[in-house]
């Protein structure tokens, strides 16, 4: 005996259901996927630096002081950013192509996150200001640490093979013409050489397009003060390769500077 059929009607609703269903199903696979705008996609900030290795691919990749400035600020790559307030990164805006450089910060820089603010700085203050005749603004002061050294100590050779990557890439961003380093150590590191701070000072080392004029450190300078005109001899040279006129007599205005 043959089975009864299913309700003729009810198979048929079934069936248009599963065809639509079907419909919408392919419709959506087929459909092209919508197009949403795409954010614009910035460079990853980067995480702090906690190897020299990482200092040296972060310095090289900054394309900007800003940008050079945030990355320092974040550096964990040596055990001074375990005793820093903060970093000190630079001064100045750097109009006049000259650039000092220093050796590390101090206490008050420390504090106040300022390059040369403390009494060494407001000696180099009155050089730039009285001695060559211009504002401070003009020109670009940096150290090559970032960090203090706790107690005002020497750097390690360790700290600062680490760290003068950061120093370098500073110096490519700024371009100066003219590069005033302030001591032994930062005049070593800026020329290249181990050598005696006599034997660096009192002339103009090209290197390449740049002119180093090493010079005694502020600080020497308040401990020895007999040599602040030997310094200002320096700071002329340093004037003259920027075709700067030297205000007043050489002896005139080293007393100027050194006040």
């Amino acid at each position: 005996m043959s089975q009864p059929l299913d309700d003729p009607r009810a198979e048929l609703e079934a069936l248009a259901h599963a065809t639509r269903r079907a419909a919408r199903r392919q419709e959506t696979l087929g459909r092209p996927e919508r197009k949403r705008p795409r954010p614009k996609l910035r460079a990853p900030a980067a995480g702090a630096a906690r190897s020299a290795a990482d200092v040296r691919a972060q310095a090289a990749a900054a394309p900007d002081l800003e940008t050079l400035r945030a990355c320092v600020s974040r550096c964990e790559a040596c055990g001074l950013s375990k005793t820093r307030t903060q970093t000190v990164f630079m001064d100045g805006k750097g109009t006049r192509r000259l650039m000092f450089v220093g050796e590390a910060p101090g206490a008050d820089e420390d504090r106040q996150g300022v390059p040369f603010v403390g009494r060494a700085g407001q000696l180099l203050t009155d050089i730039i200001t009285k001695g060559m005749g211009i504002p401070r603004e003009e020109v670009t002061i940096a150290n090559v640490l970032k960090c203090r050294p706790p107690d005002n100590r020497d750097p390690t050779p360790a700290e600062k093979a680490t760290c003068t990557p950061w120093l370098d890439r500073q110096i490519e961003l700024v371009d100066p013409k003219v590069i005033v380093p302030l001591g032994r150590h930062a005049a070593m590191h800026v020329l290249g050489v181990e050598a005696s701070m006599g034997a660096m000072r009192a002339r103009v080392h090209p290197r390449g397009a740049r002119q180093i004029v090493p010079t005694y450190h502020p600080a020497y300078l308040l401990r020895s003060p007999g040599e602040k005109k030997e310094c200002w001899k320096d700071i002329q040279l340093a004037m003259a390769e920027l075709g700067m006129r030297v205000p007043g007599r050489s002896d005139g205005a080293s007393g100027s500077a050194g006040r």
